[in-house]
């Protein structure tokens, strides 16, 4: 089997009965090099002695007199948010179970960052056996920020970060069309040709999804929909990308960001597009649930009884930066459950 997405340390993790992942100390210790957390060469003693005492260390107990004492307020505040992170995974026995929790609790007190580090190791968790490039390279959505630019008639995703640099270093470049000028040499849309060397890459961020021209690129993240479903829900779906929402008596949606949201939310109430607003549409995908063993036993009771025997739908959409920040949660949080049973799931 091949090996992908290494930075996520899921190998430095391990598998409960469940097949959840266990964040070990070991995984704990990985988190502890993050530049957020190792101590620069201005940081006090405190702050010293309580980065050294956890990587002796990395599950024991830290009192709030121990992060008081640190000088700066900016590590201060790190280091209460990392905390609380390393409790809550701990303490919920598997990644899964914590991110299902936060997934459903009314607010959370973390930042982005941390259900970025979970969604990128349950997924990573939920692909373990995947041998398709383009799926792999969809999955990235889940965890990592994507810029949308059209580049010869074609809906481009590439990773912002990875943008964002390269605009740094040639800003006199970028000034008409970014994107576009970052294809001409500094990276490579996946393609049948091109996709092999995805595992070679898979941790670099550096090839692009030609998701409004390229079939396998939508089907990729239709595949990435289903794997994180069937492992964060234990239901299983199936997934298809299309163009447009055409059916009249549709029963639910899923914004999948906050565009997708707005947009959704507009259709539902019958209101008109505008054209910018069809342009922020990213993608698409009509779901049903499969008729399994199951599938079919946990939606006896626990349905929304609208959508019973009816597809629903996921949009994405890119907001007026052209910025796709996909929020997995919403993938759990919103399916057409009722509260119990989304409740029962997340035990």
């Amino acid at each position: 089997m091949r090996e992908f997405w290494v930075s996520c340390g899921h190998h430095l993790s391990r598998r409960d009965a469940a097949g959840e992942l266990v964040a070990t100390p070991e995984l704990v210790t990985a988190w502890l090099a993050r530049p957020e957390l190792a101590p620069p060469e201005e940081a006090c003693a405190a702050e010293r002695a309580l980065h050294a005492g956890l990587l002796a260390d990395p599950l024991r107990a830290v009192g709030a007199g121990e992060v008081a004492a640190l000088a700066d307020a900016d590590a201060r505040e790190n280091w209460t948010y990392f905390l609380r992170f390393r409790d809550l995974v701990v303490g919920a026995g598997s990644i899964e179970r914590a991110y299902r929790r936060l997934a459903l609790a009314p607010r959370v007190d973390l930042p982005p960052l941390f259900l970025d580090q979970m969604a990128h190791l349950i997924l990573r968790n939920a692909l373990d056996a995947c041998d398709d490039p383009f799926t792999l390279r969809a999955g990235e959505l889940f965890y990592r920020s994507q810029k949308a630019s059209v580049h010869q008639n074609a809906l481009l995703l590439a990773d912002q970060e990875l943008v964002e640099e390269i605009e740094g270093r040639k800003s006199a470049l970028m000034h008409v069309a970014p994107l576009a000028a970052l294809m001409e040499e500094d990276l490579d849309v996946m393609d049948g040709e091109n996709a092999w060397t995805y595992w070679s890459r898979s941790d670099a961020n550096s090839m692009a999804m030609n998701m409004g021209g390229d079939a396998r690129a939508r089907a990729g993240l239709c595949r990435a929909v289903e794997a994180w479903t069937r492992h964060l829900a234990g239901l299983r779906v199936e997934a298809e990308a299309v163009a447009r929402l055409e059916e009249k008596d549709w029963r639910w949606f899923i914004g999948l960001d906050p565009e997708g949201t707005r947009i959704g939310n507009a259709l539902w109430r019958g209101d008109s597009l505008r054209a910018e607003d069809l342009e922020r549409v990213v993608a698409i995908l009509r779901v049903r649930f499969a008729d399994d063993a199951a599938t079919r036993e946990r939606l006896k009771t626990g349905l929304q009884e609208r959508v019973r025997g009816r597809p629903f739908y996921l949009l994405l959409g890119a907001n007026g930066e052209g910025v796709v920040r996909l929020k997995p949660q919403n993938l759990f949080a919103g399916l057409p459950l009722t509260p119990e049973a989304l409740q029962e799931i997340a035990r």
